[in-house]
């Protein structure tokens, strides 16, 4: 009974063999898939499709992200560097690098719509001339901007600091901090536009 046992049990094996289908593939099997790569000619065939958003692999119009780091990186720096000089009460400014422009830009396609997005940092050296006490001063220093993301521009902080503050009184010192903070409308309407430059893309 106990070899009669075995023996069914061996059957039983034997007769669930074809979970191993992967491993054993058997004459009547159909072929493996191979790639083909598109010519030319593939592509004008292929033009009743209806135009979607994306890559050309991707007709469906599935998810699909593409890195935008170099050009919105470019384009901020570009922007920023083109305010020029702001007329100050007591003299004029202008930002003079982009020191640090760091984060991320992308340009996602979900179900055939697109979204884009991005989070950046941005440090901006800036120079230029106070008349302090009938004397002419040259100002140098830098603005932070901590930060700041898609759709919130509206809510944009920076952050002054004066590269040789011992050489300027309190006051006048406050002043020009004071001053470099009009500096936020310019850079908010630059940053607005590299938004909406983003949105076309």
């Amino acid at each position: 009974m106990e070899n009669g046992g075995v023996e069914k049990q061996q059957g039983q094996e034997q007769g669930a063999s074809y979970t191993y289908w992967v491993r054993e593939a058997t004459v009547d099997a159909a072929p493996l898939p191979l790639p083909k790569k598109l010519n030319p000619q593939d592509m004008l065939s292929n033009q009743s499709y209806p135009a979607t958003l994306g890559s050309v692999w991707n007709r469906a119009g599935t998810w699909e992200e593409k890195n935008l780091n170099n050009w919105a990186t470019h384009r901020i720096k570009e922007l920023l560097k083109s305010v020029g000089f702001l007329d100050l009460s007591c003299g004029k400014v202008e930002i003079a690098d982009v020191t640090k422009c760091v984060g991320d830009a992308f340009l996602v396609t979900v179900r055939n719509k697109k979204r884009v997005g991005y989070t950046y940092e941005l440090t901006l050296k800036i120079e230029g001339e106070w008349l302090l006490r009938e004397e002419r001063k040259t100002v140098k220093g830098h603005i932070d901007i901590p930060e700041f993301s898609f759709g919130e521009l509206d809510d944009l902080q920076m952050e002054v600091q004066l590269s040789e503050e011992k050489d300027f009184l309190q006051q006048d010192k406050l002043q020009i901090i004071q001053d470099l903070k009009l500096f936020l409308q310019p850079i908010r309407e630059k940053l607005l536009q590299f938004e909406q430059e983003l949105k076309d893309r």
